[in-house]
């Protein structure tokens, strides 16, 4: 009934508006008027208003009006734009009889231009003194009554707009990460890297261990994927002697939601040719220990009650090392049939077909991962799961590859990328052979990338940075949602 209600006065205030729209219109007044030039940001005059208060110079600002207190011959209002939220004051005898009866139109959630000078109240508070406005747009619905109308996340979520308008740390949230891309292309131009562009639309999905997206182009008649990641090509341009290369790009996984997986989501991926995963490891280390400080001011940052560190020289542990010590089994000599009873004892649910692969990915998340607070590099995985990766010259079964962990999550993923064309094409093989027995996240073959390889890759060194995990560390989000502008939703039982 409550809800019906509610239903009910929002049609009312909505049909009370259109009709005030249309009484401004009969009286030939645009609601939605053309544009507004501005001559400052609201957080621009705030930070500059010792250069403002009390001297003769006019700003121009606009934004949306949040707050309206009515007193006779005088109006103040609060007006937000995209940085931050100041006073406005208007007196009749300043703007004008014509301009203040417009103002009596004038309503919480419009959007309007003023201009003025810059003074301070009694009271100390920063105050534009209007003299002239201008009515931008009208706002036909009513706005979340100090948000009470949006607490369910997956309505915030379905109107982003709203959850924008009404919460300022959700647009820190996109400012931070904004920052962060700005700060993360600054750190790779100055060392040489080149950003490029890689096909979102491939004919064969590669470059992880993951299941794609399938679509159809018509005028071509053929079956086309989403990149489920951009390697294959940006190692292609390796190959073409680019050398450092990069790219923040948007790929897409067939996945599960969770507060942890988007199936749409965006990296940092990047190659150096005449590198390895070592000097990956620096290099990440180096490169988000900078941009953390950066953008924090700290080395130190605060996620779900843990400090994480971000202080330089990170923690450097070997996968089989800590699996023997935290699970009793050695991934690299121990049969399958060990592996498998080990895995039984310490209560791991795994099924038949499982090869060595899954279960180290198994024994890593339950019992290694938990324990990664701090940035932390886990190096030397098995080759099984590692089919882009170069083994190791002392241990063939062992590829040179890293992943990151900060926070008890997976952050980053490096390796020395093969560049071996018969390897490659025998490790694709030993994929496809997976896929035929069922594993849909297994590489199918791409023959033109190791036609590539066979005109000669150079040694390289290659890192991907999940973004959207990086920055619910960085802003202390529980939800890669709260990250993600247009997150992936079910649809609404509306």
């Amino acid at each position: 009934m409550d809800e019906e209600v509610t239903r009910y006065e929002e049609n009312t205030e909505y049909e009370y508006k259109r009709e005030k729209i249309q009484a401004l219109k009969d009286l030939g007044i645009d609601p939605y008027n053309g544009s507004f030039c501005k001559t400052h940001d609201i957080e621009e005059i705030k930070n500059h208003a010792d250069n403002l208060v009390d001297k003769d110079i006019k700003v121009k600002i606009a934004g949306r009006i949040m707050a309206l207190r009515r007193h006779g011959k005088a109006v103040f209002a609060d007006l937000q734009d995209r940085t931050a939220r100041i006073q406005i004051y208007f007196r009749k005898d300043i703007i004008g009889e014509d301009s203040f009866t417009l103002l009596r139109e004038i309503e919480v959630g419009d959007i309007i231009g003023v201009e003025g000078k810059v003074f301070r109240t009694h009271a100390g508070e920063l105050t534009v003194l209007v003299e002239n406005f201008t009515l931008l747009s009208k706002c036909l619905r009513p706005l979340p009554e100090k948000w009470h109308g949006l607490k369910e996340v997956e309505v915030r979520y379905r109107k982003r707009y709203l959850d924008l308008i009404m919460n300022p740390n959700v647009r820190r949230i996109f400012y931070l990460r904004f920052q962060l891309l700005k700060e993360l292309r600054a750190f790779l131009d100055q060392r040489g890297f080149w950003e490029v562009e890689t096909p979102m639309m491939q004919v064969i999905p590669g470059g992880a261990l993951a299941r794609p997206f399938k679509t159809f182009h018509n005028a071509l008649g053929m079956e086309l994927y989403l990149r489920i990641a951009p390697e294959l090509f940006l190692k292609r341009l390796i190959v073409g002697g680019l050398e450092k290369v990069y790219e923040i790009n948007r790929s897409f996984r067939n996945e599960g939601l969770s507060t942890r997986h988007n199936p749409e989501f965006t990296m940092l991926e990047l190659y150096q040719a005449y590198a390895d995963y070592q000097v990956m490891m620096e290099l990440t280390e180096e490169m988000l220990s900078q941009v953390v400080k950066k953008i924090t001011g700290s080395y130190e940052i605060e996620y779900q009650s843990m400090v994480l560190d971000f202080t330089p020289p990170w923690h450097r542990i070997s996968l089989p090392q800590v699996i023997q010590e935290l699970v009793g089994v050695d991934i690299v000599e121990d049969s399958l049939e060990t592996i498998k009873a080990k895995a039984k004892e310490r209560g791991v649910a795994y099924e038949d077909n499982w090869d060595r692969g899954k279960f180290v990915n198994e024994f890593l998340e339950k019992f290694v991962q938990p324990r990664l607070v701090n940035p932390t590099f886990v190096f030397d995985y098995p080759v099984e799961i590692s089919p882009l990766a170069k083994a190791k010259k002392d241990n063939p079964q062992l590829a040179e590859r890293f992943e990151l962990f900060i926070g008890k999550e997976e952050i980053g993923n490096a390796y020395s990328e093969l560049n071996d064309p018969f390897e490659q094409k025998k490790r694709f093989a030993d994929q496809l052979r997976k896929r035929d027995e069922g594993d849909l996240e297994a590489h199918l073959i791409d023959e033109d990338y190791i036609e590539a390889l066979e005109y000669g890759m150079p040694p390289t060194g290659g890192l991907g940075i999940g973004i959207d995990r990086l920055m619910m560390l960085i802003t202390n989000s529980s939800s890669i949602r709260e990250v993600i502008l247009f997150p992936l939703l079910r649809p609404s039982s509306d």
